[in-house]
C-alpha cells in the first residue's frame, strides 16, 4: 500500500498551477514589452490593488519588510522614535522598525484573538506621555486586530498607525478592508501569502496621496526627477514580472479566501471536542483572511510529531516572542504573548487543500487526542 500524499502547511505551487495559463500569458507579455522595472504592469497592479482595498493609493515595493520600513519613514518616523508593536509576530516586523533607527516598545496581546490588546496599548500610550510616535498592529494569521479602537487610541495620544497586513489580504472589519484604517499599511506578497508572487514583493497602501507620493520617492533613491535625489532613499522596487503575476492572482483572491474560510469552518466544527484551543470564528463584523488556522495546546510538540508521522505538515508561527530573541531582547514580561508562542500550532488551511485533506487532518488530531 502506497504512503498517503503529504499535506503541506503551505502550497504556493498549487496557487501557481491554478492560474498557470494566465500566468504564462502575463510573463510573455512582460518579456515582449522590454520594460522590466516600474513599468505599466506595476502601475496597473497598484491601481487594481488600491481598488480592491476600497480606493486609495498603492505603491509596489520589493518586499513586505521594506513596505513597513518605508511606510514608517513616510510618516516621519525615524531615529530614536518609539514604535509600539506586538511580540508574537515574525522578526521582520521588528527588523523594519530597527532599520529606521526607531526603538521598539512591545504591547501585550488579547488572549482570545492573539492580536494587539487595546487595553494594553492604552496603558502603554498613557504611561509614555506622548513619547510613542507610531503604533504597528499586526493582523496575525489573517485575523484583523481591533482597528477602530487602536486607531482611536493612537489618535488621542498623537501617534500614527501603520498596519502590518502581511497575512491579511482580504480580511475585513465592519465591511472595510484591513489596511485601510491606519495612516498607511504594509503588505507582503511572499509566495506563501494569500496573494503571493513567485518571488519577493510588497506594497504600501494609504488613502493619503501625500504619503503615497513620499513612498514612491523613497523606493527609488529619493528621486523626484531621474538621477536627482531630493531626499535619502533606497532601491525597493516591485518588478514587472511579479506585478503581472500578482494581477492574475488578484482575480482569484476572493475565491481562494472563501475556500480557506470553508476549511476553517470545517476545522472549527470537527475539532470542537478535540481539547485544542481553537481560533475565533468569523462574525458579522470580523472576517479573517485565514492565512493560518492557529490552534493552541501545551502538548504542541507531541501533536506536531504525530501529524508529521502520518505525512501532515504543521507549523509553529512563531516559537519565540520578539522580546525573548537576542536581536530585540527586553527585560519586560508579556505572559499572554509568551504563552501563545509556547502553545500555537498552525494547521494546513490553504486553498490547495481538498475537503478530504481537511478531514484527514482532523481525523488524525482526534485519533491523537483520544486516550
Amino acid at each position: 500500500m502506497s504512503e498517503p500524499r503529504p499535506i503541506l502547511i503551505a502550497d504556493p505551487q498549487a496557487g501557481v498551477d491554478a492560474h498557470a495559463g494566465e500566468i504564462q500569458v502575463a510573463i510573455q507579455r512582460v518579456l515582449a514589452s522590454g520594460w522590466y522595472v516600474l513599468g505599466p504592469e506595476v502601475a496597473a497592479f497598484e491601481r487594481e490593488w488600491a481598488a480592491y482595498l476600497g480606493g486609495g493609493h498603492a505603491v509596489g515595493v520589493a518586499n513586505g519588510t521594506e513596505a513597513l520600513e518605508l511606510a514608517l519613514r513616510a510618516m516621519g518616523i525615524g531615529v530614536g522614535d518609539r514604535v509600539a508593536t506586538v511580540a508574537n509576530t515574525v522578526s521582520a516586523t521588528a527588523a523594519a522598525i530597527q532599520q529606521i533607527g526607531a526603538t521598539l516598545d512591545f504591547v501585550e496581546i488579547d488572549e482570545a484573538s492573539m492580536t494587539m490588546s487595546p487595553d494594553a496599548l492604552e496603558q502603554l500610550l498613557t504611561a509614555s506621555g506622548g513619547a510613542i510616535k507610531a503604533v504597528v498592529p499586526v493582523h496575525l494569521y489573517g485575523r484583523p486586530a481591533a482597528m477602530p479602537e487602536i486607531v482611536d487610541l493612537a489618535r488621542t495620544h498623537g501617534a500614527v498607525v501603520v498596519e502590518d497586513c502581511a497575512q491579511a489580504h482580504g480580511a475585513m472589519v465592519d465591511g472595510r478592508a484591513a489596511g485601510t484604517f491606519g495612516d498607511a499599511a504594509a503588505f507582503s506578497f511572499y509566495p506563501t501569502k494569500n496573494l503571493g508572487a513567485i518571488g519577493d514583493g510588497g506594497a504600501v497602501f494609504s488613502r493619503d496621496l501625500a504619503v503615497a507620493t513620499r513612498i514612491k520617492e523613497l523606493r527609488q533613491y529619493g528621486w523626484r526627477e531621474r538621477y536627482v535625489s531630493a531626499t535619502p532613499g533606497r532601491n525597493s522596487r516591485l518588478d514587472e514580472l511579479q506585478a503581472a503575476i500578482l494581477r492574475v492572482k488578484l482575480t482569484g483572491l476572493d475565491r481562494e479566501n472563501a475556500r480557506r474560510a470553508s476549511h476553517a469552518r470545517r476545522y472549527l466544527e470537527l475539532l470542537a471536542d478535540s481539547g485544542l484551543r481553537l481560533p475565533l470564528p468569523d462574525t458579522d463584523t470580523i472576517r479573517s483572511a485565514w492565512h493560518q488556522f492557529a490552534v493552541r495546546t501545551p502538548r504542541r510538540v507531541e501533536l506536531m510529531a504525530h501529524l508529521a508521522s502520518v505525512g501532515i505538515h504543521a507549523g509553529v508561527l512563531y516559537p519565540v516572542p520578539l522580546h525573548r530573541q537576542p536581536a530585540f531582547a527586553s527585560a519586560e514580561s508579556f505572559p499572554v504573548s509568551e504563552r501563545a508562542c509556547d502553545e500555537v500550532l498552525c494547521l494546513p488551511v490553504h486553498p490547495g487543500l481538498s475537503t478530504d485533506d481537511v478531514d484527514r487532518v482532523t481525523n488524525e488530531i482526534l485519533r491523537w487526542a483520544t486516550p
